[in-house]
């Protein structure tokens, strides 16, 4: 009989293509991966890992073993949901992650209000960029991500996921007082022509729509400066070193010394939160997409929202 924590380490090991990243996603040490595997080995009497330079491969045997594993864990995944849904309690441990704003505006209202509703529900929680936040999801490190797309440039998301609209995160342009057009009831980006941005991080979803979205107006982007989070750029903003997009999630308190103009063509981000179909039926899945639903409507409905 395969078991399937074995067979879990495994898949592991497919996924993450190595010992140290299947430990890491396992969230165990790397020796604890080892073992797992020659155990695994010894039971179905076949070599299913070989050493390749410093690390390791699967085997064809571990390929085809780990093909199985995958579709096995699946079915227990939805084998647990579907318990979970017949029970009808909201318990166990819950994962989940949200790209940086969303976790500082969401995760602190919505993680609150399910600790008090279901005592019985363990939360453990991370920051991830919308990305890394689907793939951990896709892999099963993690129950649910919050994540996000532009109103003109959507993030494709693989089969199998479910996903749930969160709200609509307006953005404005953010620029110093003493900017020649931060007394503009609104603006057209292409008039930040001659400006130097504040962005996100190479290759980061966020930078990318904003290079796609200058770049249609006819404005190859002076870019300054990069940082992660909102409130970093805005005091860079405030330093007069640059303009930025500010969404409203995660904005406020504003700093001294900025101001934030609205586009003139509406720019807002769609936020939403993703789970695997197989785990669609699970009270606590549920549970954490009204909490987060709930958290996105008291945002919204916020001054300025």
């Amino acid at each position: 009989m395969l078991n399937l924590e074995r067979l879990r380490t495994l898949d592991a090991l497919a996924r993450h293509g190595s010992v140290s990243g299947a430990a890491e996603g396992l969230h165990v040490t790397t020796s604890a991966v080892s073992q797992q595997m020659a155990k695994l080995e010894r039971e179905v009497g076949q070599q299913l890992l070989a050493k390749n330079g410093r690390g390791v491969r699967l085997t064809d045997a571990g390929r085809l073993l780990a093909e199985h594993a995958a579709r096995i864990l699946s079915q227990a995944a939805l084998a647990q949901a579907d318990l979970e849904a017949q029970r009808g309690q909201v318990a166990g441990e819950l994962r989940l992650s949200a790209f940086p704003t969303a976790a500082r505006g969401l995760f602190p209202k919505a993680l609150a209000a399910l600790r008090n509703h279901h005592p019985a529900l363990r939360l453990r929680s991370s920051e991830l960029e919308p990305e890394e936040g689907v793939a951990a999801v896709v892999r099963g490190d993690l129950d649910l991500a919050v994540v996000l797309d532009w109103y003109n440039k959507p993030m494709p998301l693989p089969e199998g996921l479910v996903k749930a609209a969160i709200l609509d995160d307006p953005a404005e342009v953010a620029m110093p007082v003493g900017h020649r057009l931060a007394d503009r009831t609104e603006v057209d980006l292409g008039e930040f022509a001659d400006d130097e941005w504040i962005t996100w991080g190479e290759g980061e979803f966020c930078h990318e729509w904003l290079m796609f979205t200058l770049r249609s107006k006819g404005v190859e982007p002076r870019i300054a400066h990069r940082a992660a989070e909102t409130h970093t750029q805005l005091n860079l903003v405030a330093a007069g070193l640059g303009v930025c997009i500010a969404p409203l999630l995660g904005r406020h308190p504003m700093p001294s010394g900025v101001v934030t103009v609205p586009v003139r063509q509406r720019v807002r981000r769609h936020v939403y939160v993703v789970w695997r179909a197989d785990a669609d039926r699970r009270p606590s899945i549920r549970a954490a997409v009204d909490a987060l639903r709930s958290a996105g409507q008291d945002m919204s409905a916020e001054p300025g929202g």
